[in-house]
């Protein structure tokens, strides 16, 4: 059982988890070499043969529940008509990278949008089997070893004691301009995280493992469902449009309240 009667977030739910075995079977039966890696914006913006086949595996079982519903995905951006109303935001894989070397920080995200609006978020961490669920207006909530959690995010008193995350860019321009961002922000918080995935970064402030976390030039998949959850559980979000992409090099901010605005004064809205 879920901790919401939402019948989307079960269906969210539901197609998260199935993903999340799909994917952790074909890890344990490939090596880095034989994932079928290609290569999108860069040759360090890797997809495998396993990101497909876990859109594939999540767009089958959302049209099974809803015929022809549209899905925006991350690797086939797989279409279908919203008539103006419902769509599903789908990453099949946040953190490729990590997949590739097992690195321990990869998760399944998937977002309904609704009349413009997300309504429903499911991030599942799969190599840690931790589940994350939002549902607006209801809350944020975690899975883990079987037990269901509401989600609060953290109340730090200052940026000092702010541990703060963030990524960067496949384009190494503008990792250039990040890195030196970040220069400006180290002395000014408690310390910075990295951990590769910007759904999982998105749960870590709703769940005040990280007090806030920021990225410029984001994809909707990237971020409709964490941004959710960490909202749900009471963090600040400064969000691009849903059809703001990458190129748009716009800013993500998910902070603490206590924190958000003086972040936010900090960090340029696009670089």
């Amino acid at each position: 059982m879920i901790p919401s009667t939402h019948p989307d977030a079960l269906i969210a739910y539901t197609a998260a988890q199935g993903a999340a075995e799909l994917i952790s079977k074909r890890r344990a039966e490939y090596n880095l070499h034989a994932l079928g890696v290609e290569h999108k914006s860069s040759t360090v913006d890797p997809v495998t043969v396993v990101d497909k086949e876990s859109e594939q595996y999540i767009a089958t079982y959302l049209r099974q529940q809803e015929p022809g519903v549209a899905i925006l995905g991350e690797e086939s951006q797989a279409g279908g008509s919203s008539n103006g109303t419902r769509r599903w935001i789908v990453d099949p894989i946040d953190g490729t990278v990590n997949f590739l070397y097992d690195a321990q920080a990869y998760a399944v995200s998937i977002a309904l949008e609704v009349a413009g609006r997300i309504e429903v978020g499911v991030v599942h961490d799969v190599p840690a089997e931790i589940t994350y669920l939002g549902v607006r207006g209801e809350g944020a909530w975690r899975l883990r070893q079987g037990q269901w959690q509401a989600l609060q995010c953290s109340t730090p008193d200052g940026l000092a004691s702010t541990l703060l995350a963030t990524g960067f860019s496949y384009d190494a321009q503008r990792r250039s301009t990040q890195g030196a961002l970040i220069a400006t922000l180290l002395g000014q918080v408690r310390d910075i995280r990295r951990f590769g995935s910007a759904a999982l970064d998105l749960c870590r402030v709703a769940e005040g493992s990280v007090d806030a976390y920021f990225e410029h030039g984001l994809n909707p998949w990237d971020v409709a469902a964490g941004s959710l959850i960490a909202e749900e559980a009471g963090a600040s979000c400064t969000l691009p449009a849903l059809d703001s992409f990458a190129d748009d090099a716009a800013l993500v901010l998910a902070a603490a309240p206590s924190v958000a605005q003086e972040l936010a004064a900090l960090l340029p809205k696009r670089i």
